[in-house]
């Protein structure tokens, strides 16, 4: 054989290699496009979503673009890493990147036109894919994206051990359903943490990875459990299990507790959704290392709050356990009336205005009418019937109607909304905005106000007795006339009773707040002005405009159920305000602290006076003897007659006009806790005040939340322990008055 021939053998042979080393040789000069960075190899871009985390470590939710949150390597199990290695890359700890012997398995494998010869792209080479490659769009894109993938995962095992590469690729992953990442994956499909996957749910997982849309448990059981026991087949084979232990594992079945990660479900939607405004307004005035502003969907952000998880899910079930019952109520009580849920008298024209209101407040009154719609074609539309679902308090409804009539039907629900919050630190505890947030996302704790009733009462109590009066103070109930000259109203003014028991008579000021007696509160605004009474709200933590006129006393006025909470929360804490917080603490991905928050104090009356208004406030859930009516009054007291509640607790009823509004403000020595309760229009409500009072809409919410929390002192460390105040302020409140057995509730306010 000459030379030449010798030579051109040689480069016959060798060419290809040569031409494959320079092909990578000029990818690595960034001949073919530009190659990541050190600094992006050291730091790969990862969107990590913000957790939400409670007192006591439960993530309540998150908020994301992708659903990732990163788990260390620590936090992944053996039986995981063994089912992805076994899997997808048996000699991973062996190669640097790239499988020399895999590689040429494919390679001949393809040659002869064998499928079956298995890939050749490593665990490093998949993570370099995911993380700085794009979907390349033609086959030569795609030789130079896995010349890059080469390169990369080259560089990447210089950097990182197998351990972190390893972290990294389960980290960066998709599972579909808003998975990515394997905590999101173990959360969203088992319910779990990483570290709890026993050997079947990691099997399950790996066997995604080939693909998540195909291998969907939701959708295909049967051919994702078949694609796991390859994985678990897998195992076996490279000795990770026995082989009686994988006779045994193939035959079990995929038994998930799906958990999808959604902005509508998961434990205190309400409280999330506030607090994701209140979070992105931190964002836009904190900046990163880098001058950008934080992200709350992308920078892993985790924010603890001081919702305690337990709590939180005893104040949702109480609330919904007892507005589904007095839902019921509601429509026994409306039936066969035909313009139910509104008064009779209410003209046609005027619900049709209601509903008019409704629709125009509507998410699809708002696109149609951004479509470039006429009112008249929007009014049309809205009287055709489309498939749609809705909610029930015996589960979702699929049904044909229109979205005119499903506003009538959803303004027929009961809504409430309840906070708590312990009294000495600020901290809220729970806080349940309405009744299902996928349905009615409205807010009735901090951005819902209503009217607040009778139990603004004892702001007006709390400044007579600052001002000297004594609880003992005796007061004649008769009608306090607020003449229009002086106090500038259109005609005179005489706040009434509820009722004609205790006309004629000098009825202390213990009394008076124990059975909401609107005349004693009258006679407190007339000595002092409703100017002191504004002074003593904002010196309370009430931020809503209230306007200095008589008709404060009796409540005539919307607030929230957070400045309510906040406000009584005063009497317990010996007189200091404490502003209601809702988180302790911002976290960056890396578990630096950001900041750290504090709630505002304000003195606001003195040890004394709320000492005297937190007995007072038991008198209203106690009861009070009188002897005219031969019987103990108050209109909080089936909180011990109908819940049996032994220890101390205080708490005030309110009820506004016509019955629209029901309230109950609760207190314990560890708790104070609001309550609201009513339709969403306040011209439905029910009829008669025996159902519609504060008694019976919203202090049954209360004793239910706190039935829970007292049977579970153990874990919430909530125990029904005594009020702490001296026997002089109990001396103070002898008047004379014998309290005496419970037995009814039946005196209730109304304007």
């Amino acid at each position: 054989m000459t030379r030449g021939k010798k030579i051109i053998l040689w480069l016959f042979v060798l060419g290809p290699f040569i031409g494959l080393f320079s092909l990578v040789w000029l990818t690595s000069l960034g001949f073919f496009g530009s190659l990541p960075t050190f600094e992006q190899l050291e730091n790969p871009k990862n969107n990590l979503a913000t957790e939400i985390i409670s007192e006591d470590g439960v993530v309540l939710g998150k908020y994301f673009f992708e659903n990732r949150s990163r788990a260390s390597y620590n936090e992944i199990p053996k039986n995981l890493i063994t089912a992805l290695i076994a899997t997808e890359d048996v000699r991973f700890r062996e190669h640097s990147g790239i499988d020399a012997r895999a590689l040429l398995r494919a390679i001949f494998g393809a040659v002869r036109g064998k499928s079956s010869s298995g890939g050749a792209s490593t665990i490093t080479q998949q993570l370099a894919k995911m993380l700085f490659t794009e979907k390349p769009s033609s086959g030569i894109e795609r030789v130079m994206q896995k010349l890059k993938e080469w390169i990369i995962a080259a560089q990447l095992e210089k950097r990182y051990t197998k351990d972190e590469i390893l972290a990294m690729y389960l980290n960066r992953f998709d599972w579909v359903n808003n998975a990515v990442g394997i905590k999101s994956a173990a959360g969203v499909y088992f319910n779990k943490k990483p570290f709890e996957l026993a050997i079947e749910e990691s099997a399950m997982l790996v066997g995604m990875l080939k693909n998540p849309a195909l291998y969907n448990p939701n959708r295909r059981l049967e051919l994702t459990k078949g694609r796991r026991n390859v994985v678990l087949s897998q195992m076996n084979r490279y000795e990770f299990i026995s082989d009686s232990l994988f006779d045994i594992l193939k035959n079990q079945p995929i038994v998930l507790d799906f958990k999808k990660a959604s902005h509508n479900e998961g434990i205190a939607p309400y409280f999330r959704e506030y607090l994701r405004g209140e979070l992105k307004e931190w964002c836009s005035n904190h900046s990163k290392p880098d001058g950008t502003n934080y992200n709350a969907y992308t920078d892993g952000l985790k924010v603890y709050t001081t919702i305690n998880s337990r709590l939180q899910t005893f104040a949702e079930e109480g609330l919904k356990s007892h507005i589904s019952s007095l839902q019921k109520d509601f429509y026994k009580h409306w039936k066969g009336y035909s313009k139910a849920p509104y008064p009779k008298d209410f003209e046609w024209e005027q619900i049709n205005a209601i509903i008019d209101a409704g629709m125009k407040r509507s998410e699809r009154y708002r696109k149609l009418k951004k479509a470039g719609k006429l009112e008249s074609e929007i009014k049309q539309i809205f009287k055709i019937k489309v498939p749609m679902t809705l909610f029930s308090w015996s589960g979702e409804i699929d049904t044909v109607l229109s979205p005119r009539d499903s506003i009538k039907y959803n303004k027929y629900f009961i809504h409430s909304g309840m906070m708590s919050m312990d009294p000495k630190t600020g901290f809220v505890k729970a806080y349940v905005g309405g009744i299902n947030y996928k349905n009615f996302k409205y807010d009735h704790v901090k951005v819902g106000k209503r009217q607040v009733g009778s139990t603004f009462k004892p702001f007006l109590y709390s400044l007579a007795i600052q001002e000297g009066y004594s609880p003992c103070y005796k007061i004649p109930n008769v009608p306090v006339v607020f003449d229009k000259e002086r106090w500038g109203l259109a005609k005179d003014w005489a706040p009434k009773n509820s009722g004609d028991d205790f006309d004629e008579m000098n009825i202390t000021l213990k009394f008076g707040l124990a059975n909401s007696i609107n005349t004693i509160t009258a006679y407190i605004m007339k000595q002092f002005g409703p100017h002191a009474v504004v002074d003593l709200a904002k010196k309370i933590g009430i931020q809503s405009e209230i306007l200095a006129v008589p008709s404060l006393c009796l409540g005539t006025f919307d607030l929230s159920v957070y400045e309510m909470v906040g406000a009584y929360s005063t009497f317990v804490n010996k007189g200091v305000w404490t502003e209601p917080i809702f988180i302790t603490r911002i976290e960056d991905k890396n578990g630096v602290v950001l900041e750290d928050f504090t709630p505002k104090t304000k003195e606001a009356m003195s040890e004394e006076t709320a000492n005297l208004m937190v007995r007072m406030l038991q008198g209203v859930v106690d009861g009070v003897y009188s002897p005219a009516a031969g019987k103990t009054l108050g209109t909080g007291v089936r909180l011990r007659y109908k819940y049996q509640f032994k220890n101390e607790m205080g708490g005030k009823t309110g009820t506004t006009q016509n019955q629209s509004d029901g309230y109950f403000m609760g207190i314990t020595p560890n708790l104070v806790t609001g309550v609201w309760s009513g339709c969403e229009d306040r011209a439905a409500h029910f009829r008669t005040i025996q159902y519609g009072q504060g008694a019976n809409m919203a202090l049954p919410v209360f004793a239910e939340y706190m039935q829970r929390v007292y049977a579970d002192t153990l874990e919430t460390g909530i125990y029904p322990i005594n009020f702490d105040i001296p026997q002089s302020v109990d001396d103070k409140l002898d008047c004379g008055e014998s309290i005496q057995g419970v037995n009814n509730d039946e005196y209730e306010e109304e304007f």
